[in-house]
């Protein structure tokens, strides 16, 4: 009876400490949640102060493919045959193309007087008089054509530029919503560390020395992932969206909640999938990933990696799926011989200590 008694009162200690060692595991986690969120809403703070131009530098690419659209629409009403002016003859010219000087847009419509001369056998149409357009003053003999190729350079704004926001207190949301998710984009490093102070327990002591790599690993390539969506990613989508508007059966006004949930969710999504690499590197650092498993596992790879393409592409083209996609699989086979180089069995501290 005794035996029997010490052998349930020693089930009972294992139980208990089992009970113990889960209640660890989930204070840690309530732990390592605080301190993420506190990070998020002190990263959402000083975002929510700089939002406006947050807001500005996010806009960027849907302003610049709404204005290529708009003065490609323009194009096609050409330009004056001066042919049928002789040189030194006066006439009127009428802007019908977006121009602009000294950051002053020009209205559509603008007739202001010219004369044709030639220079080194070229004909242009210059300014008789001088031309005042704001605070600036065009002088005469000035060429209208290089007035219109300045123009990309100058920056201005009228009814048409810019976001439409539908709702009361559509900005006050708007930019609610920006300054959160770029706080959580500020916070990914920190966050990343938590993660890792989670797991961290379960690993020897000698993985633990790869936080620091993994963690500058992760950070550069999410920014290289935000960034290649910003610069590349989105304005294919923009340009192929807005193309479709060209016809002339439609007035583009683009609601900015909208805009700026997708190109949130964009820049967000290719940070995390840019993550491969830095989980690569980790996974086959402590043994746990091979890159022939990788190579074996390439296939099934494909197709997950096309899923998630057509997921985060805006549009149902195959050409913008193929720009989400091709990044995601020069990453995977680059982890390969990420994997490959870095990748070696897992140790225990003392087969590492004794290798």
């Amino acid at each position: 009876m005794s035996d029997m008694s010490n052998v349930m009162e020693q089930e009972v200690e294992e139980q208990e400490g089992l009970q113990m060692s889960f209640l660890d595991h989930l204070d840690e986690l309530r732990k390592r949640l605080v301190n993420s969120v506190a990070a998020i809403m002190i990263a959402f703070v000083v975002c929510w102060l700089v939002s406006d131009r947050i807001f500005n530098f996010l806009s960027v690419p849907i302003n610049a493919q709404i204005r290529k659209m708009r003065i490609a629409a323009q194009a096609i009403n050409g330009t004056p045959d001066l042919n049928q002016l002789k040189e030194g003859e006066s006439t009127q010219y009428t802007f019908v193309q977006e121009s602009a000087v000294g950051g002053v847009k020009i209205p559509l419509g603008t007739t202001i007087e010219v004369k044709k001369v030639v220079v080194d056998g070229n004909a242009d149409l210059v300014t008789v008089k001088p031309w005042t357009v704001g605070k600036s003053v065009v002088p005469a003999g000035s060429s209208v054509a290089k007035i219109q190729s300045e123009t990309g350079t100058s920056i201005y704004y009228d009814e048409t530029n810019g976001l439409v926001i539908s709702k009361v207190g559509g900005a006050f949301t708007l930019y609610m919503t920006i300054a959160l998710y770029t706080g959580i984009a500020l916070a990914i490093p920190f966050l990343l560390y938590q993660v890792w102070a989670f797991i961290s327990p379960g690993l020897y002591k000698h993985e633990k020395r790869y936080a620091a790599p993994v963690i500058l690993m992760s950070a550069f390539f999410f920014i290289a992932g935000a960034t290649f969506a910003y610069k590349i990613a989105f304005p294919r989508a923009c340009e192929y969206l807005l193309g479709l508007q060209q016809s002339g059966k439609f007035q583009t006004l683009i609601n900015a909640e909208d805009y700026f949930d997708l190109i949130i969710m964009i820049m967000l999504g290719l940070g995390v999938v840019f993550q491969i690499p830095a989980l690569a590197f980790l996974l086959g650092r402590i043994g746990l990933l091979t890159a022939g498993m990788m190579l074996k596992t390439w296939r099934y790879a494909v197709v997950i990696i096309l899923i998630i393409a057509a997921v985060l592409t805006p549009t149902p083209d195959p050409y913008n799926l193929m720009i989400f996609a091709m990044p995601m699989l020069g990453l995977y086979f680059f982890s390969i011989g990420i994997v490959w180089v870095f990748g070696k069995p897992r140790q225990t501290d003392e087969e590492y200590a004794a290798s």
